[in-house]
């Protein structure tokens, strides 16, 4: 089993060494690519020291069995062909093939056997917010089908990458110096605000971000689901927030939505109000899971349930999921 990490030194990149040296991800052999500037780079995983390689159009993926791939749209179209010809399955962060009929959108805990049709060899990893998002929602469809969902993200500055992270934290140590704040990645000022405003705007008022999370939900759930989502960038380091309204076919309880939770792979619940327990960014960046709290009915709708979730955007929103895609293949024997 050879895998390939195409933009090893991005933050997704990097979340994925992290993430190989905490699961039991059965590979062989690991080779890593970037671009010509990260060429030369060298990153050591489970005591083994990898050289990355420049991303070019030639054999390098003839031996590769998958190939997880987060170096941007533009980067993953352009070498698609160079890295599935020999037969390697692309796993790919990016936006490039997301909504294409012949490319399945996968969320393991959700739809994971759409990767076993994958004629292009491509499978797409969803948009962050959407991830965490429908598999919350899966527990709930589990109990009755949802016709529609109401949303407001609440997202990290680490969802706009290093760069972002990079703008926040400089915003903050100028004005404790003092200083005039510079703002070049984002719209506004991160700090001390809060931006509606995440991708550009469509010809609807909603932006792409939205957009995404309307299509994706209904492709991998397989759905008819109505998705109206507002998406707000926030001065938090790294996780995202999402607050979630819900309505089903016949009404579910706080208590059902609960349990049923509960036993789904993928989600934690943190839920008790009297003890101010419920899920937060601040204390769950970097864990793997869903955390869902704040379960209650929603008082505009008798078939409403509003809820809160959390997860690591770079983490289940990004490399986790693309990873644990990679590991339903291997087990169920559709890459040997």
């Amino acid at each position: 089993m050879k895998i390939a990490i195409v933009g090893v030194s991005g933050a997704v990149g990097q979340e994925f060494l992290r993430i190989f040296e905490t699961r039991n991800l059965a590979y062989d052999e690991l080779v890593l690519f970037g671009s010509a500037r990260s060429a030369g780079k060298t990153y050591t995983v489970k005591g083994k020291t990898y050289t990355v390689k420049e991303l070019q159009h030639n054999d390098d993926f003839k031996d590769v069995d998958i190939a997880l791939t987060s170096a941007g749209a533009s980067t993953s179209k352009e070498f698609a062909d160079t890295i599935t010809k020999y037969g390697a399955i692309m796993i790919d962060n990016s936006s490039a093939f997301r909504m294409d009929e012949d490319v399945p959108l996968v969320v393991p805990e959700v739809n994971a056997a759409d990767a076993k049709n994958a004629p292009r060899r491509i499978i797409a990893n969803p948009n962050c917010t959407t991830i965490q998002m429908v598999v919350a929602l899966k527990a709930l469809e589990n109990l009755s089908h949802i016709t529609r969902v109401h949303v407001s993200s609440y997202q990290s500055a680490s969802g706009a990458g290093a760069m972002g992270m990079a703008e926040l934290e400089q915003q903050v140590k100028d004005f404790v110096a003092g200083k005039e704040l510079t703002v070049e990645k984002f719209a506004h000022q991160i700090l001390f605000n809060v931006i509606p405003h995440i991708d550009v705007f469509t010809d609807n008022g909603y932006t792409k971000e939205e957009m995404k999370m309307f299509n994706e939900t209904r492709k991998i759930m397989h759905s008819d689901i109505q998705v109206s989502a507002t998406t707000v960038r926030v001065p938090v380091m790294r996780a995202h927030s999402e607050s979630i309204w819900a309505e089903t076919v016949e009404p579910v309880s706080p208590e059902a939505f609960r349990a049923e939770c509960e036993k789904m792979q993928g989600i934690t619940v943190i839920d008790n109000p009297a003890g101010k327990e419920y899920p937060m960014p601040f204390n769950l960046a970097g864990k793997d899971d869903v955390y869902v709290g704040r379960i209650r009915k929603d008082l505009a709708n008798p078939n409403g349930i509003t809820f809160w979730c959390v997860s690591d955007q770079i983490r289940k929103g990004a490399a986790l999921n693309a990873v644990q895609i990679a590991e339903y293949l291997i087990n169920e024997g559709v890459v040997k």
